[in-house]
Formats: structure tokens, C-alpha cells, sequence
């Protein structure tokens, strides 16, 4: 079978993996590894054919939703600091990875049945979040918002803590005060001693 990957996709075809993907997303998330793959090609308006044509099988299908979740985030790096400063820019980011930890959260269960059939979802998260962060922080420092001895991977640490405390929809509220006071941190310039 050639390999038809280093070929662009129509615009339809596009369309139709982009709305596969959106909808992947939601139901994993809602409903876990029980959502059926027809299920989900019928709430994106496709055929089952459509959906394997896309994606072989639902373990491909699954690492597609969470990679492209990852994508989005990462990739909103440099739209976000065209259109507000950077220390706006990285908070806005951080609201952003808030979500991205709630979906993967509610993936946890289809993720999981990845890694079980030998794949690794994860393989490139941790260097495509460390690299949004630091082209945030070094646009930041640079325009003299955002320190500059910080290391990307601490704030990585950080929002994945907030994540993990108050990363449920319900804690937006406490998670949006918490990642105030994470940037507070991110903005603090030591005053030095005379």
C-alpha cells in the first residue's frame, strides 16, 4: 500500500478528519473507551468508512484526538503573542493548558487502552509544552513583562500541579486564582541588594 501521508488531504477530506477529531474529543472525554466509533462517526455527520479511512482503528483514532488537542495548544503560541502582550499571552496559554489537562484527563480511560495495544500518545507532549512555554517566557522577557531566570520546565510542573488540584470544570474559578498567582510569580522582579 503507498504511503499517502506526505500527501495533502482535499479540503473535504480535511474537513471530515478535522470534525472526526472535534468529535473524538468530546465523546472520549464524556464517555471514555466505551463510545463507539459509530457513535462518533455519526455525531461528526460521516460514515463508519470515512471514520476508518481516517483512522484504522480506535486506538489510531484516539491518539489523533489527544494529538491534535496538544497541537492546538502548542501551536496558539504564536497568534496569542500577535495578539496580546506577551505576559497576556502566556496567561491567556495558561487557561488554555488548563483545558487540555481536563480533556486528557477524561481521555485518561482510551488513553490508557493506547498505551495497553503498544502505543505512546505521549511520546512528544513534554518537548512540545516546554517549547510553547519557552517561546512565551522569552517573549516575556524580552519585552520586560515576564522574568527571565525561569525555567520553562518549572512552569510546566506548576500548571500541570494547578491541573491536577483544581483542573475539574467546576474548580475554573479556583484554578483561574491560582494561575493568577502563578504569573504574579512569573512577573516578580528581585530587587537587588545595594
Amino acid at each position: 500500500m503507498p504511503d499517502t501521508s506526505a500527501r495533502p488531504l482535499r479540503a473535504d477530506a480535511q474537513r471530515n478528519r478535522d470534525k472526526l477529531l472535534d468529535v473524538a474529543v468530546r465523546a472520549f472525554s464524556r464517555d471514555g473507551p466505551d463510545v463507539t466509533l459509530d457513535a462518533i462517526a455519526k455525531d461528526a455527520g460521516v460514515g463508519i468508512g470515512t471514520l476508518y479511512r481516517h483512522f484504522p482503528s480506535r486506538e489510531a483514532l484516539v491518539e489523533a484526538a489527544y494529538r491534535n488537542e496538544l497541537a492546538r495548544l502548542c501551536d496558539a503560541v504564536p497568534d496569542l503573542l500577535r495578539d496580546a502582550p506577551p505576559d497576556e499571552a502566556m496567561r491567556r496559554w495558561m487557561d488554555r493548558f488548563v483545558a487540555y489537562m481536563t480533556t486528557k484527563r477524561g481521555m485518561a480511560g482510551a488513553l490508557r487502552a493506547v498505551i495497553a495495544s503498544g502505543g505512546n500518545p505521549f511520546a512528544q507532549s513534554r518537548e512540545r509544552l516546554v517549547a510553547a512555554i519557552t517561546a512565551l517566557l522569552a517573549a516575556g522577557a524580552r519585552a520586560g513583562t515576564l522574568r527571565s531566570d525561569v525555567a520553562p520546565v518549572d512552569v510546566l510542573t506548576s500548571l500541570s500541579g494547578i491541573s491536577l488540584a483544581a483542573g475539574e470544570p467546576a474548580q475554573r474559578e479556583q484554578a483561574s486564582r491560582v494561575l493568577d498567582l502563578l504569573m504574579d510569580g512569573l512577573r516578580y522582579r528581585a530587587v537587588s541588594n545595594p
